[in-house]
């Protein structure tokens, strides 16, 4: 027996609403389909009822998306796009639309590994229109449960009190390298790790899980670096790291990126320290294909 919502969803009332949300109005919208804003306004109030759930919202003297309005938007989108690809197959035309993946990218995860995560989805079969959204777990975990994007990249799992429709697929975990430039190295020859006990370290932020990571390996070693500098971003603290500014971690999966990337050597292992990578997904079941593409690389090549 299907839902309610389902057996009474009416296409034509979905194009009014999807028109009205890219228009931005309600009048913009009745003037494109050759409409009366009393009567489209009625149309998309029919939709409301029949789904249960309010689409727009008042802003100003305009009109907002819901909650359940972006999901829809999102939807609707997708339909008319695959009504679109259906009449150009008919006539026998190209439809060059191409496979989206919108990722979401939580700020502390360095640029490098998300580079070298990313990279197989743009080598399957289909062509793949990939779009990054980099923001705070917070942010992009609220965006995956609207739907807006397909997939969150995390050095952290989500939590429960995320929602209910948030699940969690561990990529790989590797160990953590330390590196420094040539000129870096001659001024601190020592042996490693106690030979780097007052040399300069550019580090995470504070609250980063590296971050704490790494002051727990100093106490352990009776380390005590000079902070030249904190950074909220991996690249430019490799960009510092290059000109010799300070030692620096990196992930080991990606050590041999960072060493040419950035052109500085390797200096060994930080002994006891484990960095974990995840894909967040608002379903329990992983089906898009660029995203299986990035699962099965993680474990077969990247956290080999």
């Amino acid at each position: 027996m299907y839902h309610r919502s389902m057996e009474w969803l009416n296409y034509h009332h979905l194009l009014y609403f999807w028109t009205a949300a890219k228009k931005g109005s309600i009048t913009a919208a009745a003037r494109s389909l050759n409409l009366s804003q009393p009567a489209l306004s009625t149309q998309i109030h029919q939709l409301e009822e029949s789904l249960g759930e309010k689409l727009f919202e008042k802003s100003g003297r305009g009109l907002r998306l819901t909650v359940s309005g972006q999901l829809a938007f999102r939807f609707a989108d997708e339909i008319f796009s695959l009504g679109r690809e259906f009449q150009h197959q008919l006539e026998g035309r190209p439809t060059g639309r191409a496979l989206r993946l919108v990722v979401g990218i939580s700020d502390v995860l360095p640029k490098l590994m998300v580079h070298r995560l990313l990279r197989p989805a743009l080598e399957i079969a289909e062509t793949v229109r990939l779009s990054c959204r980099e923001a705070s777990l917070p942010r992009l975990l609220h965006s995956l449960q609207v739907h807006e994007i397909d997939i969150v990249l995390s050095d952290a799992p989500c939590s429960p009190h995320a929602g209910p429709k948030a699940y969690n697929h561990l990529l790989g975990e590797c160990g953590v390298d330390l590196f420094g430039s040539p000129r870096l190295l001659e001024r601190h020859p020592g042996p490693y790790p106690g030979g780097l006990d007052g040399a300069p370290f550019l580090l995470p932020s504070e609250g980063h899980a590296l971050r704490r990571s790494l002051d727990t390996w100093f106490q352990r070693h009776a380390i005590h670096p000079v902070v030249a500098g904190e950074f909220d971003d991996s690249a430019l603290l490799g960009t510092f790291g290059a000109e010799g500014l300070g030692f620096f971690a990196a992930p080991a999966a990606i050590s041999d990126v960072v060493a040419r990337t950035y052109d500085v050597h390797h200096l060994g292992s930080l002994d006891g320290l484990r960095e974990r990578t995840y894909a967040v997904s608002a379903e329990r079941r992983l089906i898009h294909p660029a995203v299986l593409a990035i699962l099965k690389a993680a474990k077969e090549e990247v956290f080999q």
